[in-house]
């Protein structure tokens, strides 16, 4: 999504030149970029809709302030919406991640081939083992197509590695909620 968004934020800049002003007029077309980009993302119609509401508001009458275009002034409000969108603007505690529970504390990743659960998983267990110095256990549930070998290989495993142990292997035939019941419970054994 963030890659999408950045190509198309890449054309606005291009699309508005030569203003000293962001304008109802100048922005129609940038506007309709990142809700297209936004839409593309699966990102719901009511949040596409606040959002977009949320930055003509902030956008329109904006002075363009020294070297900057008007693209660039309107990517400069996309990425303080979006900022604050994600919970960018609440205060540290309600943005930090809660681990205050009975062990294991489960996190769940779920998105469509390609968008990144891998490489998110990865860093989150990096996050997790350094700053928290919490053990960390990835499992991959993809029981249709045995791509949580392809998992297993991605993130590595052993005594100096991030992952205590990674990527479960699940038979192909189970479904995802028994993955998942088998790997809490080899969870709550080895860390609880």
């Amino acid at each position: 999504m963030l890659d999408q968004l950045t190509d198309r934020l890449a054309r606005i800049v291009k699309q508005v030149r030569g203003q000293a002003r962001l304008t109802e007029a100048n922005m129609q077309e940038a506007l309709r970029e990142v809700r297209l980009a936004l839409l593309e993302a699966d990102v719901a119609l009511p949040v596409v809709r606040d959002f977009i509401a949320r930055v003509r508001e902030s956008a329109v009458g904006e002075d363009v302030i020294g070297s900057l275009t008007p693209g660039q002034a309107l990517v400069g409000v996309v990425h303080r919406e979006l900022v604050r969108l994600m919970g960018g603007d609440l205060p540290q505690k309600q943005r930090d991640l809660d681990l205050a529970t009975q062990p294991p504390a489960i996190i769940l990743l779920a998105g469509l081939q390609g968008s990144g659960k891998t490489t998110t998983t990865g860093k989150l267990g990096r996050w997790l083992s350094i700053e928290r110095r919490k053990k960390v256990l990835a499992v991959s549930t993809d029981v249709s197509t045995g791509s949580h070998r392809a998992t297993a290989n991605r993130l590595p495993a052993g005594p100096n590695r991030v992952f205590s142990h990674a990527a479960a292997k699940s038979p192909c035939g189970d479904r995802p909620g028994g993955a998942c019941a088998r790997a809490s419970s080899s969870a709550r054994r080895r860390f609880g």
